[in-house]
């Protein structure tokens, strides 16, 4: 045999050979894991082994300015395996280290903790839990320093078992939307609907069984790590949600009503910037515990008289300045009477219908209604449902309410269905869902989903990016949505509305006064309030409904009740968005020597708006934060405003939120009065500061 056949006969061989060890191999595992598994399972729970899950980490939820609204913060329990440590490192460390653990627990003696420990040791115990309070990061970082402990798991025995706790960092403010979700996956809001994104994927890891049935972690090479949870990005802008729900809470405070949600979208995008429902609680109090925005229907009321006006000016029968004769305000339809809030003292009489819409006269909407569509009320109906008002949104938050809009075909179909139906009974909508109307109108016809996740992102990464899908191209014409902007302006600038008019923007919109339907009936006195609309009317940015349910006393109409929230969370916006102003002209300003409302704040905002307007400005010293104007020759000087750190500052002149930022940091309580600047406040400035004082600051 010559070597170049014994070489290949010997690279045969041991090729033949590897592949019978391999065979060997394979045969083994599957004879361990299928033939022989149950008795090496049975035997590792002997051992007191088991692979167990291991929780990622849940993602957080942001709002639009990158503001954390949830995250899951790592808390620790401290853990110790006693007899992993030599001789020499425990005999030297276990003095120290009782002192440690008695000085950061304070629940035992430096003694116990000693005699504890070393009982341990002797007794062979691997494992041992030292106190059952969690920890924080920054305290882990601490005790894994101390004596042992800084050898580490292998070599100092030390074990930090990582548990997560969910943290909102605003914690009220948008608390229901945010929602929660439990172990057992039951939950609500963004939480729940976005799990899967938020949950991430759950590892596996071996275990081990020990005293006390605790489960000690081995951290071996098999260990499958968990994949963290994505972020959720929403549209809820923090400041505006603020802004929300306290004028929401307000209202709801002084009405003593028994509910109330507000929700504030943007116009072109149909981001949702706030979201507020506020139950009252069994002790005066109000909390978010339901969503009443998205999933609460009621009889819309007098806000449903939008989607009227649209059948009847689509029919295209009817002109806004036609007039019909309400009469008294009493009207008979079969054997029900509709009426006004003007029949007591003698009704409206003869209205066009731009002034039946501005003073939603019930009669007036009914009669139209009936006379046009009182021989097909199927044509009205598919009329509204052409719109795409009636149908469910397909929201991203789980639990939509589902809207009902009478058919002819049910059950409950009556001869007063179409009159009632016509101003807002026997139908049923949720806030968002009348919100999405106004809303179309806003935006010229255009019908968009309202959404309050923007994307999914892992880290800075995007994942996934959602954007408002269009629901309706045009609800209605060009001409009936002029008409309807036309009618919805005027409801504020002559109608029922006229309480929330104002000299700088145009506020277009809609009350709704619902009787609650109590066991069956439709109750006088107890009421479901509604403010629905958009602005600046000629540009709108902006489009918000306002419900206040059941609200208590003398005037306990939506004008009264919802319409004043509306109208003070559009002023906020208005003060502070600059986006939505008139042009400025700094010439015409020069000319005319007068200058706009600055004079008092944070100089960094102050500044950017000087420049934004063209107004010369400058400081008189620098590394300033708080500033008082003067001004001089068409110019600002900013001068130094004093807010010491145990002194009352001065807050006069200043926007509401600058001077509840600097008062209430510096532990005053604050008492508000008015609206506008601060006029006055009631301690003096500089005086000494008393934390917990109460001050009164007057607006005007």
């Amino acid at each position: 045999m010559n070597i170049k056949k014994s070489i290949l006969l010997r690279v045969r061989l041991a090729f033949l050979a590897v592949v019978v060890f391999v065979l060997a191999v394979v045969y083994r595992i599957a004879d361990v894991q299928f033939v022989e598994g149950d008795q090496w399972r049975q035997k590792a729970e002997v051992m007191g082994l088991d692979y167990k899950t291991i929780k990622a980490t849940r993602g957080s939820i942001y709002a639009s300015g990158n503001d954390l609204l949830a995250t899951s913060l790592p808390f620790y329990k401290v853990a110790f395996d006693p007899s992993l440590a030599n001789e020499e490192i425990f005999k030297s460390g276990i003095d120290s280290l009782s002192h440690l653990l008695s000085t950061f627990f304070r629940d035992r003696s430096s003694d116990e903790y000693k005699k504890r420990i070393s009982d341990a040791r002797h007794s062979g115990r691997r494992y041992m839990i030292l106190n059952k309070r969690l920890i924080n990061y920054q305290e882990k970082d601490r005790l894994s320093e101390w004596p042992i402990f800084r050898r580490g798991q292998m070599l100092g025995g030390v074990i930090f078992q990582k548990e997560d706790r969910r943290h909102r960092p605003f914690r009220s403010l948008a608390q229901r939307t945010i929602g929660y979700i439990n172990e057992d996956q039951v939950g609500v809001g963004i939480e729940r609907s976005f799990n899967d994104y938020l949950a991430g994927r759950e590892g596996r890891g071996l275990f081990q069984r020990v005293a006390g049935g605790n489960w000690k972690p081995l951290n071996v090479a098999s260990d499958v790590k968990p994949l963290d949870g994505y972020d959720v990005h929403t549209t809820i802008d923090i400041n505006l949600q603020d802004v929300a729900q306290n004028a929401l809470l307000r209202a709801l405070e002084k009405h003593k009503a028994a509910y109330g949600s507000v929700v504030l979208m943007e116009v072109k995008t149909g981001e949702i910037k706030a979201i507020s429902n506020l139950t009252r609680q069994e002790g005066g109090g109000y909390a978010e515990t339901f969503n009443y925005a998205v999933q609460g229907t009621n009889d819309p009321g007098s806000t449903f008289k939008l989607a009227s006006m649209i059948a009847l000016l689509e029919q295209g029968e009817i002109s806004l300045t036609d007039s019909i004769d309400t009469g008294e305000g009493v009207k008979e339809f079969y054997n029900r009477e509709m009426t006004d809030e003007s029949a007591w003292k003698g009704g409206y009489g003869k209205l066009t219908i731009q002034q039946v819409f501005e003073k939603s006269s019930n009669v007036g909407v009914s009669m139209l209604v009936d006379s046009l569509f009182g021989d097909n009320p199927q044509n009205y109906i598919d009329l509204i449902k052409k719109t795409g008002f009636g149908k469910p949104l397909g929201f991203q938050m789980m639990g939509e309410g589902q809207p009902y809009i009478k058919e002819t075909d049910d059950k409950s179909w009556s001869g007063v269905s179409l009159p009632w139906m016509s101003v807002g009974y026997e139908t049923s909508v949720t806030p968002l869902q009348t919100l999405a109307l106004y809303n179309a109108v806003a935006n010229e016809g255009k019908m968009i989903q309202p959404i309050i996740v923007k994307s999914i992102n892992r880290a800075n990464q995007e994942v996934e990016k959602f954007q408002a899908k269009t629901l309706n191209k045009r609800i209605a014409s060009k001409r009936t949505i002029e008409k309807l902007k036309m009618m919805l302006e005027g409801v504020v600038e002559h109608g029922t509305a006229t309480n929330i008019k104002n000299s700088h923007y145009k506020i277009a919109g809609k009350t709704g006064t619902a009787q609650k339907l109590i066991n069956g009936r439709y109750t006088r006195g107890r009421y479901y309030t509604s403010f629905a609309g958009y602005f600046p009317a000629d540009e709108p940015v902006y489009s918000a409904i306002v419900v206040i349910d059941d609200p208590k006393g003398y005037k306990a109409y939506a004008s009264s009740v919802a319409a004043p929230v509306f109208k003070e969370i559009a002023d906020m916006i208005y003060s502070q968005d600059l986006d939505i102003h008139d042009e400025f002209e700094s010439q015409l300003l020069a000319e005319e020597g007068t200058f706009p409302m600055i004079r008092a704040g944070y100089y960094d905002e102050l500044k950017e708006l000087c420049n934004e307007l063209g107004i010369s400005n400058h400081l008189e010293e620098e590394d300033v934060e708080w500033v008082r104007t003067k001004v001089d020759n068409n110019a600002i000087t900013w001068k130094r405003n004093h807010s010491e750190s145990n002194l009352v500052p001065n807050v006069q002149g200043m926007t509401l939120r600058d001077a509840l930022y600097l008062l209430e940091n510096k532990g005053l309580k604050v008492s508000i009065t008015g609206t506008g600047r601060v006029r006055k406040q009631s301690v003096r400035p500089g005086m000494r500061i008393d934390k917990g004082t109460t001050i009164t600051i007057e607006l005007g």
